[in-house]
């Protein structure tokens, strides 16, 4: 299950993708904010920002997500995130994750480490419950490779916005581990706060793996019944591809993200 921390950066995230990279990122330093609002039947939930920059093969995303409007009155949660990485080839590989959020008067941790794409260690504050055998999948020896976290999700490489599209991402917030499929379902534009131009839409399905409870209903439901769709625009010239809007069905309402600012910053 998402940690509150990462559930907004989960739906920025919704294509999870990075792991079939085809363009290497522009050698000259870059660097980009994109801020985002996620509403729930109009009314704003939850406000988050990011800035990420790439200089040679190396990357960085910092972010802070909050609770806004009526969803401060059930669940005030703050907190800090980021990521760092290389990118090697046509493989995004993440070195750190880190999430520090305050939900109420209780603070959490998860901690990530890698190395050469698959995870080394996770540190999680305060310790998970103990899982019941009987409903509990776990995670495999496999199933933790050629994995990306949160933030390191949030972002494409391509050729093209043509090539955005068509593939499977692993993905691991601390807990569980999920395959997310992006299928092409049309281009678009947009028009936000440093950014104009041409867009694609993915539509995305979920598929949880391990390290979740079996017959969990809001899982069940991403699997089974959620129309998910992510439009993602370019980072400059660096051949990144970003979330810019998207939109997650659950058994209560559609999430929708969109951003109110996308734009490079040097």
């Amino acid at each position: 299950m998402l940690r509150p921390s990462h559930a907004v950066v989960a739906v920025l995230a919704a294509a999870l993708p990075t792991s079939a990279l085809a363009a290497a990122p522009a050698t000259a330093p870059q660097s980009f904010k994109g801020e985002y609002t996620v509403s729930f039947l109009g009314l704003s939930v939850a406000k988050a920002k990011f800035n990420s920059h790439y200089e040679g093969d190396s990357y960085s995303i910092d972010g802070t997500v909050s609770s806004a409007g009526i969803a401060t009155l059930f669940d005030d949660t703050s907190g800090t995130i980021s990521s760092k990485g290389k990118i090697l080839g046509k493989q995004m590989q993440p070195q750190a994750f880190r999430a520090d959020y305050k939900s109420g008067k209780k603070a959490s941790v998860v901690d990530i480490r890698f190395a050469n794409g698959a995870v080394t260690a996770t540190q999680v504050i305060p310790e998970p419950k103990k899982r019941n055998p009987k409903t509990w999948i776990p995670l495999g020896g496999n199933d933790l490779t050629s994995v990306l976290d949160p933030m390191a999700a949030t972002v494409i490489h391509a050729d093209s916005l043509d090539k955005v599209c068509g593939r499977k991402v692993k993905f691991y917030d601390g807990e569980m581990r999920a395959d997310l499929t992006l299928t092409y379902a049309s281009k678009g534009s947009i028009s936000v706060k440093g950014y104009k131009g041409d867009t694609v839409t993915c539509k995305m399905s979920f598929e949880p793996v391990a390290g979740y409870r079996k017959g969990r209903k809001a899982l069940n439901y991403l699997k089974n019944k959620s129309k998910m769709m992510v439009t993602f625009a370019p980072l400059g010239q660096t051949g990144v591809y970003a979330p810019i809007h998207a939109t997650v069905g659950t058994q209560i309402g559609t999430l929708t993200v969109s951003a109110g600012r996308f734009e490079a910053t040097e």
